[in-house]
């Protein structure tokens, strides 16, 4: 079959592998369309060291369930381990979606629900076979723990690809609480801004306010139902907030960018018991950044992070996507063949793409 491999650092190939076996407790899926995302551009622009090369990339994938096997025991021999699904909870044709990041179920984080901080994380892509290939073969772990999803009939390959994302935001809109009434101002438009934007607006927010330099990213972003996109380099982002919210400050702000200066001035943003969240990561080389503590103290805001997704915010995702809640159609701008991967780096870099889906046919 044909499959997107990773080798080191700017060596990602269009390679010929075999179709992957399907073992006891394990589903052989056909994978019709994978998503690319940032996580893919920094692994093949400075590599990734939680890679186990070669493997081949991809996480963010939807596919049809070719062949399911018999249920496998544990590796005790005792059969389930109280995870939350099986093989045989799948049949031919079913199409499915994976909450990626795969959980052991048994640490200390697992058992509290918080699958996506496990102590023992192995990602599709990463740890196991990605979804930029023909065929996955999905293994047993991640049917034990809950992390197939099934997507219900109607739902477009190209759009159920964005389960995986979506799920991400979700996640990062519950943490933040976001309430019915609640304005939230979001930093950055890329494609996990505008998709925390989104789902924010879902989730009952009142008026979503997106901040971003970049020009490009700014007009992508007015085909979205969002009160005003700002340039932080032009706008007067804390007066435009402020008048925004009675002097206040936004209740809720989520911080998208990969860039230091928008987390350090997220405190000032936000309204007294407010909340801020560190969506975007910083590079290893750049990860410090200086806030005001007493802003943090005396304004008795939640600062906080979120990271990836739970099997409980994928299925929150899809019944989103399905309801069209959101407007996936206008988040995947591009659709390419599978092959064309580094054209699919070349739309990202440029920043002409939000998400682009490889397609297989």
């Amino acid at each position: 079959m044909q499959a997107i491999v990773y080798h080191a650092p700017g060596d990602i190939r269009v390679e010929e592998v075999p179709k992957p076996e399907c073992k006891p407790g394990e589903l052989l899926v056909r994978v019709d369309a994978c998503a690319v995302c940032g996580t893919d551009l920094k692994s093949k622009l400075s590599g990734n060291p939680r890679i186990k090369a070669p493997l081949v990339m991809g996480h963010e994938f939807t596919a049809i369930v070719e062949t399911v096997t018999s249920d496998a025991p544990d590796e005790t021999g005792e059969g389930e381990t109280g995870g939350t699904g099986k093989a045989g909870d799948f049949q031919p044709g079913d199409r499915v979606v994976m909450a990626t990041t795969l959980s052991c179920g048994k640490c200390f984080y697992c058992q509290r629900g918080w699958r996506n901080i496990c102590e023992n994380i192995a990602p599709m892509g990463f740890s196991y076979p990605g979804g930029m290939a023909e065929y996955v073969a999905i293994p047993a772990l991640a049917l034990r723990g809950g992390h197939v999803i099934k997507v219900p009939h109607g739902v477009e390959a190209k759009y159920a690809a964005l389960a995986e994302p979506v799920s991400c935001a979700v996640n990062s809109v519950r943490m933040c609480e976001v309430q019915p009434g609640d304005t939230v101002l979001v930093m950055g438009a890329g494609p996990m801004g505008l998709l925390n934007a989104l789902v924010a607006r879902a989730a009952g927010a009142k008026t979503v306010l997106l901040s971003e330099p970049n020009p490009l990213r700014r007009k992508q972003a007015e085909q979205f139902d969002l009160e005003k996109i700002l340039d932080p380099e032009t706008d007067d982002v804390t007066k435009i907030v402020r008048d925004a919210t009675d002097g206040r400050g936004a209740d809720i702000v989520i911080v998208a960018a990969p860039a230091a200066a928008p987390q350090e001035q997220a405190l000032s943003l936000v309204r007294k018991r407010g909340t801020v969240n560190l969506f975007a990561s910083l590079t290893p080389d750049k990860r410090m950044i200086t806030i005001d503590s007493r802003l943090l103290h005396y304004g008795e805001i939640r600062l906080l992070g979120s990271s990836d997704s739970t099997p409980e915010h994928v299925r929150e995702a899809v019944a989103i996507i399905a309801a069209k809640k959101i407007p996936v159609e206008k988040i995947v701008s591009h659709c390419l063949p599978l092959g064309d991967i580094e054209r699919a780096f070349e739309l990202m870099m440029s920043g002409e793409a939000l998400r682009v889906v490889l397609l297989c046919e």
